[in-house]
């Protein structure tokens, strides 16, 4: 995985501004069609809206409220193809929903019928390949059995629960990246840390874009026959570059922000609601609880956005009032914190929380400026299918066939893996001297390019070493900055690695990190010491 090279005399047939899950999926799906690709992301891959959800790959339940079923379809079918082709990736999850307070139970018989309905949308939900992927139909939970099962749950207002199932997504910063990596395989020239700063225009027409390689510090321009605006909630910024696009559809920005805390539950995703009525859940991750999320309007630049104690603070009232006398939080409790904003389009709720999950493909013609495509809203969950109707209108408008690219037919790279249990089972046999934790994790992260990951180890035992208690190694450090296109110690922690999303590994970790890296990519002394400092102001709390 080299990052690309673009040369002004090369003319793409597609060019994709913004490295998230919906770029990348773009991306994948143009090059699926024999198109010549170019994907340019302004920081690392994933880095904003990807890497701040809930880690969840969901049919959303709760968009049955505002009778969005065809937003509910389209999740559960693409929560089966994406169980399919990133088997290493996506899990089934059982979702407990408590009954515990008067909200809740008043909503009890609204919910069961609800249940019964998404049983129905998801038909499908059996036809996995690894049929270790299937999914069960929702049960009826008694006080009693909730409480075996969870019994942190035990209240005075408990009144039994209903549980379902969904998807959780073990890494959703590494499926972003097997996206971007199935890019590259199928011929995309693919950049991060490349920053669009106009785009080349004749009479009215884009005919590509500008560019600053944060890297290298070089202007670049790359020419394209089409470019797709995947930039999230930076899609208005991006427009603005035409300089006189009024762009007539509303783009809202909601924070969303999630904790991690020491293990709580046992095994369930739990779901409450909160006093002021959204939904609130703690979900089991990594042997930790992982707790969210906040729904908040955000106004300002999404360059200035950042986490606010206050914002903990309410979401652990918030966890404190909703689960009962046993699940009590304080503000010492959180290990870590991690959230971003995700962009809306709707703009006729007063609360961003009942805002619709859809998205928009927008035509800039209408605006004056053809060769242009804008793509708004959305969720992680129907990227994959939100590709394939970005590139029906790509393809109408470059006169091709808009005959689908088959993305839902084919494994993701690395994931090529009939049976996930089977091929875990077969590395731990096959790295005797690693701990079974180690190659677990190793073997559902890295799929089928464990191998290469560990081929390392063969020259330098020493990265072999555990960093951290839950078992990740030195080994991933040095893959991350030799073949996965990673450029500082945040990359390396956050989005290619697990090292840094539990909370801080410690000091000592942290520099043996940075050391490794920065031996690999040449850092300096004072490079190594900004890069230190600028991890640590991650891991700090606000």
């Amino acid at each position: 995985m080299i990052r690309s090279e673009f040369k002004d005399d090369k003319e793409y047939d597609i060019i994709v501004i913004g490295g998230g899950i919906t770029g990348a999926a773009v991306a994948y799906d143009a090059a699926s069609r024999g198109l010549s690709v170019a994907l340019v992301e302004k920081d690392d891959f994933g880095s904003k809206t990807s890497s701040a959800t809930s880690k969840l790959i969901h049919g959303g339940l709760r968009y049955l409220a505002n009778f969005e079923l065809s937003l509910v379809r389209e999740s559960l079918k693409e929560r089966r193809i994406l169980e399919n082709i990133a088997p290493n990736f996506v899990y089934p999850i059982a979702n407990m929903i408590i009954f515990n307070n008067t909200a809740m139970k008043k909503q009890r018989n609204l919910l069961k019928i609800g249940m019964i309905l998404y049983d129905l949308l998801s038909f499908d939900k059996k036809f996995t390949w690894d049929k270790s992927k299937r999914l069960p139909s929702h049960k009826n939970f008694s006080r009693k059995e909730t409480i075996k099962d969870e019994p942190a749950l035990d209240s005075t207002e408990l009144g039994g629960s209903l549980v379902y199932y969904d998807c959780a997504s073990l890494f959703p910063e590494r499926l972003t990246l097997a996206f971007i990596k199935s890019a590259l395989g199928k011929g995309a020239d693919i950049a991060n840390y490349m920053e669009v700063t106009g785009f080349r225009i004749n009479n009215s027409k884009i005919e590509g874009v500008n560019l600053i390689d944060k890297i290298t510090k070089r202007a670049a321009s790359i020419k394209g026959r089409l470019t797709i605006n995947c930039a999230g909630p930076w899609a208005d910024r991006i427009l603005s570059l035409t300089g006189t696009v009024e762009h007539k559809e509303v783009l809202r920005r909601s924070e969303g922000i999630h904790i991690i805390t020491k293990k709580i539950l046992n095994k369930y995703l739990v779901t409450s609601s909160t006093p002021g009525g959204r939904h609130i859940f703690i979900i089991p991750w990594r042997g930790y609880s992982l707790i969210g999320t906040t729904d908040k309007e955000y106004i300002g630049s999404p360059d200035d956005w950042k986490i606010r104690k206050e914002s903990i603070l309410e979401l652990i009232d918030d966890v404190n009032a909703s689960f009962g006398e046993k699940i009590k939080i304080s503000y010492d409790d959180v290990i870590h914190c991690y959230g971003g904003l995700r962009p809306l389009v709707e703009d006729q709720t007063e609360d961003v929380y009942e805002s619709s999950r859809k998205y928009e493909i927008f035509d800039n013609s209408v605006d004056g400026f053809d060769g242009l495509i804008t793509v708004e809203g959305g969720k992680y969950t129907t990227s994959r299918n939100l590709a394939e109707n970005v590139m029906k209108i790509a393809c109408r408008k470059l006169g091709l066939s808009d005959k689908k690219a088959g993305t839902d037919k084919d494994y993701l790279h690395g994931s090529e893996i009939e049976n996930i249990e089977a091929f875990v089972k077969f590395y731990i046999t096959k790295y005797p001297n690693l701990p079974v934790s180690t190659v677990d994790y190793l073997a559902r992260i890295y799929g089928t390019e464990i191998d290469d990951l560990l081929s390392v180890i063969y020259k330098d035992k020493s990265l072999a070493d555990p960093l951290t208690k839950e078992g990740e190694i030195a080994a991933q450090v040095v893959y991350a900055v030799e073949h996965e296109m990673a450029f500082t110690l945040n990359d390396i922690l956050f989005r290619r690695t697990g090292l840094g999303t539990l909370g801080h590994p410690g000091k000592d970790t942290l520099k043996r990190i940075a050391d490794i890296a920065g031996e690999i990519a040449g850092w300096s002394s004072s490079r190594k010491k900004d890069e230190i400092t600028e991890a640590e102001k991650i891991f700090k709390k606000p």
